[in-house]
């Protein structure tokens, strides 16, 4: 995953083998140009890691019934949030020193956790940071007060959830294969979009170098990969149909390329993003769902 600032950074669950890619309870951070860590203390499976923007923090979703939040300068655990749950998916607001985190798994829950209240909150918010709905908290985690989005609406796990740069607009993807993008402040989908397979991977593509220019949400589902305008809920800018399984799909804009990671073989493929003529392929020797993303 990539800082929104520098561009520079990667947080990744660490394989220890390509078929088990999310067994291995470690977590692994690549600045790119330096050095390498590691940061331990996780008891399952992880689904998903990610950094704040100015890669101060790190965030995990555990096979453990938690999520976690990282110090990336000294691997210290500053939260734990334990769910009823497996948790599969997390989000920073896109700003330096976020005091939130949402989360989201097989609870089917989206949660709002303010890490600035409670035992472990540690800090006050500057003011910066995305509001928070009123009404009463749910299910703490173990030092910091959580609060749902939608109770019953999501149909089945969520697999990803994305903070829009508006910092009120969540976008949540599910088993239920919705894509839903939520207004904080009613605690409401203000939009939903069915797609026509399974969830594979729902991102926000934005480059580090033009941080100005419009993003652009892809969502990988079934044989099929769906761009989105990233500052308009629900707006589709292309639907591209393939025939084989979409596993993870990521753009870029500024070179007019579209990648795909297939979920039934080793090939990674760029494609025109305009034209949609596939412009070549290659084996990734990781795993080409990952490799996608980054």
């Amino acid at each position: 995953l990539r800082d929104g600032i520098t561009g520079d950074w990667y947080v990744t669950p660490l394989p220890s083998a390509p078929h088990k890619l999310l067994s291995n309870p470690t977590v692994h951070l690549t600045n790119n140009t330096t050095q390498d860590w590691n940061i331990l203390g996780l008891k399952g499976a992880v689904w998903q890691a990610r950094l704040s923007a100015d890669a101060a923090i790190a965030a995990t979703a555990a096979a453990d019934f938690s999520a976690k939040v990282w110090d990336t300068y000294t691997g210290e655990c500053l939260h734990t949030l334990q769910h009823a749950h497996i948790v599969r998916a997390i989000a920073f607001p896109i700003q330096a020193n976020p005091q939130v985190l949402a989360t989201g798994g097989a609870e089917k829950k989206l949660r709002i956790f303010d890490l600035t209240r409670g035992a472990g909150g540690g800090g006050s918010s500057n003011g910066s940071s995305a509001p928070l709905p009123s009404g009463s908290p749910v299910q703490p985690g173990a030092d910091v007060t959580s609060y749902e989005i939608g109770p019953g609406v999501h149909g089945g796990t969520i697999k990803s959830i994305v903070w829009n740069q508006d910092y009120n607009i969540l976008t949540t993807a599910a088993e239920d294969r919705k894509i839903r993008w939520w207004d904080l402040r009613a605690r409401n989908p203000v939009v939903e979009y069915a797609v026509e397979g399974t969830v594979g991977t729902c991102e926000l593509n934005s480059l580090a170098v033009r941080p100005n220019d419009p993003d652009v949400l892809s969502v990988a589902a079934g044989k099929s990969v769906y761009l989105f305008d990233g500052l308009m809920p629900g707006r589709l800018l292309k639907h591209f149909n393939f025939r084989y399984e979409v596993a993870s799909a990521a753009v870029n804009s500024e070179t007019g390329r579209l990648v795909t990671g297939s979920a039934v073989d080793t090939w990674a493929r760029v494609y025109d993003l305009h034209t949609g003529e596939e412009l070549g392929k290659f084996v990734d020797i990781l795993f080409p769902p990952l490799m996608a993303r980054l």
